[in-house]
């Protein structure tokens, strides 16, 4: 019988009554493939490795991250809390020492829900990520954490949840914005004041492969992340730069992806996006199981792998050469862009409009961030949807000194009654008002 070198948790849940549609991309039959290829390849016998059930995540755990407009109950559904609450689940048993390493396999996805949330935007609702890792800094103190998102497009979500938190160092590494959805993702999109560098972007041509995926790792990712010296490494791993991905370009295997995995080494991941459920998923996941469990993944491939025809082209390796360049000298020169960037200023803005492509809403939204020597700062967000909500948003974070939490419980309680909600998170006090 084999043995798991790591200890490992898996806890799976396919969400059978959530889907956009029957015919949608995103849909249950994403895991049920794996389900079965995991089954046939008897990775339930493996001595070492065990499947858990997810907890249910609540309302308090969502307002923690979000402000949901106009409430929880309204935008959140019970897969998406199940989905956190699996999420929950596998970081708990890591930080319980019941194992060493977990994978939460669960669906519905997170990575592009943002901290304002009025429906579905790239097949998400809420942030998966966000709402796990905020629920667990509550259990068990403020963890320093880095988080590696590997999918295809761009986890502008969870930048947006992290942009001014210089706890949580947030790397994604994907398809070029100019190329695909949301198009965000810049390598000059860097961070907020109180989190100026931590956060970091690795846009990546049409075509990338092995050699470049793995690349970025070696010479940028790795790096930074023995500089950050993290307590906890978390694997966003979306599965779409697979090289049969219906809707990305790009020329991922399910062997990078296990030898990725292997060379980051994470506490543990989450499934993101992937969308070629026969022909990528079980093998990518399979793959992921395997290295996590420090078992040999060496043959891992799918029927069609043909190594050299999916080689990359010489141009996009020198191209990719060059991003990782410049993306880590920004790192190591975070300090002079910071004061090149944002000076002396008391308050940085950040305009935005946001579209919610699945249930076709536009947002418009004024971030405000303010600059303070003793903490992260204050921050506020104007936003309005063409649907008639304009929504006013406030944010004590962790961190925040006495005269900040003061000052956002005073911009609550005089909030003029010209918007349609006004909301407060007071993270320091774990506490959510709206009106």
């Amino acid at each position: 019988m084999l043995k798991a070198k790591n200890r490992l948790g898996l806890v799976f849940f396919p969400a059978f009554d959530w889907a956009i549609s029957p015919t949608h991309p995103e849909r249950e039959e994403r895991l049920l493939y794996t389900r079965d290829q995991l089954f046939e390849e008897g990775i339930e016998d493996i001595e070492g490795v065990e499947f858990f059930n997810p907890i249910v995540a609540d309302e308090k755990d969502i307002e923690r991250v979000h402000f949901c407009v106009p409430d929880v109950k309204s935008r959140v559904t019970q897969s998406h809390l199940i989905s956190a609450g699996g999420a929950i689940k596998a970081l708990q048993m890591i930080l319980e020492n019941k194992v060493d390493k977990s994978f939460a396999l669960t669906r519905p996805p997170g990575h592009h829900a943002h901290r304002v949330v009025y429906g579905d935007r790239g097949f998400c609702i809420i942030n998966i990520e966000a709402v796990m890792l905020e629920r667990i800094r509550q259990e068990y103190g403020n963890l320093r954490v880095a988080i590696v998102d590997t999918d295809c497009h761009h986890g502008d979500g969870t930048q947006d949840i992290f942009w001014n938190d210089k706890d949580t160092l947030f790397i994604s590494f994907h398809q070029d914005g100019r190329t695909l959805y949301p198009g965000t993702g810049s390598i000059d999109e860097f961070g907020g004041p109180g989190g100026y560098g931590y956060n970091i972007n690795i846009p990546l041509p049409p075509g990338t492969g092995e050699d470049g995926f793995l690349y970025v790792l070696d010479n940028v990712v790795m790096p930074i992340l023995d500089e950050y010296n993290p307590d906890i490494i978390i694997n966003s791993a979306g599965q779409d730069n697979h090289y049969t991905d219906p809707i990305t370009h790009m020329n991922f295997t399910a062997q990078g992806y296990a030898e990725l995995n292997y060379r980051l080494n994470p506490h543990m991941a989450v499934l993101e996006g992937g969308y070629s459920i026969e022909g990528a998923l079980p093998y990518v996941n399979l793959g992921i199981i395997l290295a996590m469990a420090g078992l040999d993944y060496s043959n891992v491939h799918e029927p069609d792998y043909n190594k050299e025809k999916l080689r990359q082209s010489r141009d996009i390796t020198e191209y990719v050469k060059k991003v990782c360049e410049l993306v880590y000298s920004r790192w190591k020169n975070k300090d002079g862009l910071r004061l090149k960037d944002l000076g002396n200023a008391t308050h940085i803005d950040r305009q935005r409009q946001i579209y919610y492509d699945t249930d076709g809403i536009l947002e418009n939204q004024v971030q405000n961030f303010k600059v303070c020597k003793k903490c992260s700062g204050i921050n506020t967000i104007d936003s309005r949807n063409d649907k008639g909500y304009h929504i006013f948003a406030i944010t004590i974070p962790r961190d925040a000194c006495n005269s900040c939490v003061d000052e956002g419980h005073r911009l609550y309680k005089n909030t003029p009654n010209s918007f349609t909600n006004v909301y407060l998170q007071d993270r320091v006090n774990d506490e959510f008002y709206a009106k």
